[in-house]
């Protein structure tokens, strides 16, 4: 039998990842630990004479983006896991470092997509006057002084968290914006000018609104978006927004069930040529003929899927990542011009001194008739027979489970569990129909399809029906204890991370720049304000008297997005019924873990929690 893989290897820090190349070509930036803490790192590229520059001694730092100059790195940073995001600069030579957004309790969200390479002038959206309400800055790195460039009218936010509400053009001109309407429809808003009159360009429904995002202009001003609108999944689509018409459009990119998730433009006249579909494993579609060479030499360069993520100024020299489910992720320096490819890191060298487990695509037929897709993760060296076996949804749940290296479900096959990961109805990029079918599905029909998932491992054989698990976070940490709440007998042990309880106190008390979005959140999983029954009906803490197995409980004190307390409502409760339980509180992180030592901890505790009782 092959020995354990450390936990350490593969769950602590990665030795260096996000490698980001500078505008010039000569410099990369990356993420990599100093005494455990992820901080920055900056060589030269010739020499791979790397060194840190930022001192990050607590909260490490997991982005950075270069100035054109190449003068400045920048970064995102919160405090402790609270998500008050700040953006600092740190000086390449001079070490100066700079909170450029020193307002208190702020987040701060980067506009467009352009951000490698740009200039000494960053705009930015901030809530600095009201938490609700991102307003749009221009930030100068060099001096830290900013100006306000446009004031939000009170409706402007994003249908996603991971995007802003305001889009730049090519001049850094504000002009594009998504609008939420009071019914939770979202509106793009367009105008000719950066102090032009504002009209409507787009309408997306509630069904829409998951499947559909503004990609951003290209230099001659046409506006790209992806956009699920009278057709089932999203389609990369160029608009000529200055003709006025609303159906004025044309598709560039489409597939009737996946939706388009990545756009790759050309950095100089920033047209989309080519954009990638994540079916069981990312597919790309290229627009422009003349990238076919480029990616066919690419492909080829390892196996696995492959992205660029960083290019420099000239865009001939490009960081491609390599995603693997049997290595950690690869990088690579492609030059275009002489078409070779140069090694630059692994993000976990170590692994190659072990062997990984493939991750195998499955799907199977959920009990109401819909194909359900996911992944499953086996041991290495057992027959897989009538294993152990661990479901671990996802979090979202407005997101999916991928194909590529994981090394949670490394982790557990390496001890001896088949893992498997369901991409339960609600779940993004299989297009808006099977999204929307999760709509108020919560604890209901998206757990049948967990449900599902397992019976279906159970009846190929592969899993034994005494030994199930469930291990979740976010959403999934809701979900794994609806498992064990509403489906008592079915699973031995439940790990839950950050997981709601409570429904009705959770939707009532959501952060403050997520208020424009509560009614799609009320539309899709129920209203606090007038369905509290059927909220309480779908919460976990309802039924706690249900329990009849052991819960690992985990929680950070600053989560804002599930709060505290929710965690300590399921804990008092199970308590006060003498219910099995442990609970792992950690007062300095918040949505998850960004500390090694933490992260180590809590992952010591579950590998024991899962022998004890699996």
């Amino acid at each position: 039998m092959s020995r354990l893989i450390p936990m350490e290897v593969l769950l602590g820090n990665p030795e260096r990842f996000s490698p980001q190349i500078s505008h010039d070509g000569t410099q990369v930036a990356f993420i990599a630990p100093v005494d455990d803490v992820m901080n920055i790192w900056v060589g030269d590229l010739a020499s791979r004479d790397f060194k840190p520059i930022t001192n990050a001694s607590d909260q490490g730092i997991t982005n950075c983006f270069w100035s054109r100059d190449a003068d400045w790195i920048l970064y995102l940073q919160d405090n402790q896991g609270d998500e008050n995001t700040h953006l600092f600069a740190h000086g390449v030579s001079t070490d100066e470092a700079r909170d450029l957004t020193p307002f208190g309790d702020v987040r701060v969200e980067l506009l467009g997509s352009g951000l490698n390479n740009c200039g000494d002038e960053i705009l930015v959206a901030i809530n600095k006057d009201d938490p609700m309400l991102h307003d749009v800055f221009e930030i100068q790195i060099s001096t830290g002084d900013y100006k306000l460039v446009e004031r939000n009218p009170g409706n402007v936010s994003s249908p996603a968290p991971t995007r802003s509400g305001w889009v730049a053009d090519a001049d850094r001109n504000v002009r594009a914006c998504t609008v939420t309407l009071p019914n939770s429809d979202i509106e793009v808003m367009f105008r000719e000018s950066a102090d032009g009159d504002w009209r409507k360009l787009r309408h997306w429904d509630l069904e829409d609104s998951r499947s559909s995002f503004i990609q951003g202009f290209d230099q001659a001003g046409a506006l790209y978006i992806v956009d699920s609108h009278e057709s089932n999944a999203g389609r990369l689509m160029r608009m000529d927004p200055s003709s006025g018409a609303f159906e004025d459009f044309e598709v560039l990119v489409e597939d009737p069930q996946y939706d388009v998730t990545t756009v790759f433009t050309d950095l100089a006249t920033r047209v989309p040529i080519a954009a990638s579909i994540f079916k069981a494993r990312r597919e790309w579609s290229i627009i422009d003929p003349q990238l076919k060479e480029d990616f066919a030499l690419v492909a080829g360069i390892q196996g696995g899927d492959f992205e660029v993520v960083s290019r420099d100024g000239t865009d001939r020299k490009w960081i491609v990542l390599f995603s693997s489910d049997v290595a950690s992720a690869t990088y690579y320096v492609f030059d275009r011009d002489t078409g070779k490819a140069d090694h630059l890191f692994e993000t976990r060298p170590q692994l190659k001194n072990f062997s990984l487990s493939p991750t195998e695509p499955i799907s199977f037929t959920s009990r109401d008739g819909l194909t359900i897709h996911g992944y499953l993760t086996l041991p290495r060296d057992a027959e897989p027979k009538n294993l152990p076996l661990v479901l671990t949804p996802h979090g979202g749940p407005w997101g999916r489970d991928a194909w590529g290296f994981n090394p949670v479900s490394q982790w557990l096959a390496d001890r001896g569990y088949a893992c498997l990961q369901v991409n339960f109805r609600g779940s993004t990029g299989y297009g808006k129909e099977f999204l929307n079918a999760g709509n108020r599905e919560w604890g209901g029909r998206m757990h049948d399809d967990l449900v599902d998932g397992v019976q279906w491992a159970v009846d190929q054989g592969i899993a034994d029906s005494k030994r199930l698990a469930c291990f979740g976070a976010s959403y999934g940490g809701y979900a794994s204890l609806v498992a064990a709440t509403f489906t008592p007998d079915l699973f031995r042990c439940i790990i839950a991370v950050c997981g709601f309880a409570n429904l009705i106190t959770s939707l009532q008390n959501p952060p403050p720049y997520w208020k424009l979005r509560s009614n799609q959140w009320s539309l899709r999983v129920g209203n606090p304000e007038t369905e509290p029954e059927f909220l309480w009906s779908r919460s976990p803490l309802s039924k706690v008297d249900q329990i009849r197995v052991p819960i690992l409980i985990v929680q950070g004190a600053n989560d804002v997005r599930v709060p505290q307390s929710e965690a300590e409502q399921v804990v008092a409760a199970m308590r006060e019924r003498g219910l099995p339980y442990e609970y792992l509180l950690f007062p300095d992180e918040g949505h998850g873990f960004t500390k090694q030592h933490n992260r180590l901890a809590f992952y010591g505790r579950a590998e024991q929690f899962l022998a004890d009782h699996l």
